[in-house]
């Protein structure tokens, strides 16, 4: 009986592989952020490496993301966090829209919310030291006066 169990969840195993999402893989277009706001190359590069992953329609996927069910909670990972916020198309937010953004994004990230423990224990370069917290904060606080 126990063999039956065992070769039965091989199976199913095996035949959830080939059931895939499709994969967050988008050049960047005119509305995402770096397009429309002037971004520092530091500031550019922390947010390319912490946050873009989930919040932008530009996934660098790593390597277990070949493995069902890993690969499902990635995608729903990613689709919340792009619901939450998409800097790929920041540019079709409204001003008072984007506003509220960045701010909730300057508060998670100074509370330590953002990016996700979930996030960094595999990533361990999205981890932000206070510096770039510092350099995020300045950028979008620059950024909100500019779109007032």
């Amino acid at each position: 009986m126990l063999k039956k169990i065992l070769l039965f969840l091989l199976l199913a195993f095996i035949i959830i592989q080939f059931i895939r999402p499709a994969k967050n893989i988008a050049a960047r277009g005119p509305q995402h952020i770096e397009a429309i706001y002037p971004m520092p190359d530091n500031v550019k590069s922390i947010m390319r490496v912490a946050c873009y992953d989930c919040h932008s329609d530009s996934t660098r996927y790593p390597w277990y993301n070949n493995v069902q069910p890993i690969t499902w909670w990635l995608n729903d990972h990613v689709s919340e966090g792009k619901d939450e916020l998409n800097f790929s198309q920041f540019g079709t937010y409204t001003a008072k829209r984007k506003i509220k953004k960045l701010q909730k994004m300057i508060k998670e990230i100074n509370e330590g919310e953002m990016p996700l423990d979930s996030y960094t224990w595999i990533h361990k370069d999205a981890k932000l030291t206070p510096e770039q917290k510092k350099a995020i904060e300045d950028w979008a606080n620059t950024t909100i006066a500019q779109i007032q």
